[in-house]
């Protein structure tokens, strides 16, 4: 399989964080963007900025960013669909997604998501709680250009709940170690902010 495209998405309203850009906060002297810019960037063909609004607020990162085609916010897939357009355009077969929020996420998410893909080429990552319970990670997926206008029709039909969609498609599932932490923790509260902050700690 040739590499696919990496899609961070950041269209969300960060609504907990006060909004604006939780992408843009800070861990140590980098922000989350940067930290996940810099574990996506070795795994995939090219990285492209999934956000709403204006996309000059991004001019920094020298990435190019698309926003979603749906209105009114309606949730991560809008994001995943907004990438699949780009990824068409640029001729490539697959994208992967990421959250701008979870900067810890595995440094082999893209091999693996690849491995375990089901037969329409879909994956999503998944990793347990501490009781043992297994989650998937609906903004942590390997998802294929070919099924975009079958997406786009569910979106426009409401459909909003990632895996509701994933499984009409027989995704696959990858599931990542969450010990000694969870890689799949993201940022949605001033107290995440500074658990992260003690795990990028521990991590330097």
């Amino acid at each position: 399989m040739t590499p696919p495209i990496g899609v961070i998405l950041a269209g969300g309203l960060a609504t907990r964080m006060g909004g604006g850009d939780k992408g843009r906060l800070m861990l140590g002297t980098q922000s989350l963007l940067d930290l996940v810019i810099k574990r996506l960037a070795s795994q995939v063909h090219s990285i492209v900025l999934n956000a709403n609004g204006d996309a000059a607020r991004f001019a920094d990162l020298d990435l190019p960013v698309v926003a979603d085609s749906v209105a009114e916010f309606p949730g991560p897939l809008a994001g995943v669909l907004a990438g699949l357009d780009f990824a068409a355009d640029q001729g490539a077969q697959h994208i992967v997604t990421v959250a701008a929020d979870t900067p810890f996420f595995p440094e082999t998410l893209v091999e693996y998501l690849i491995a375990q893909a089901g037969p329409t080429g879909l994956c999503l990552a998944a990793s347990r709680d501490t009781e043992g319970k297994l989650w998937r990670q609906p903004t942590f997926g390997l998802w294929p250009v070919d099924l975009r206008d079958d997406l786009r029709s569910a979106l426009k039909d409401g459909l909003r709940k990632v895996v509701l969609w994933t499984d009409q498609h027989n995704a696959g599932l990858a599931e990542f170690q969450a010990a000694p932490f969870d890689p799949f923790f993201n940022v949605n509260t001033p107290k995440d902010l500074d658990q992260a902050q003690s795990q990028y700690e521990a991590m330097q």
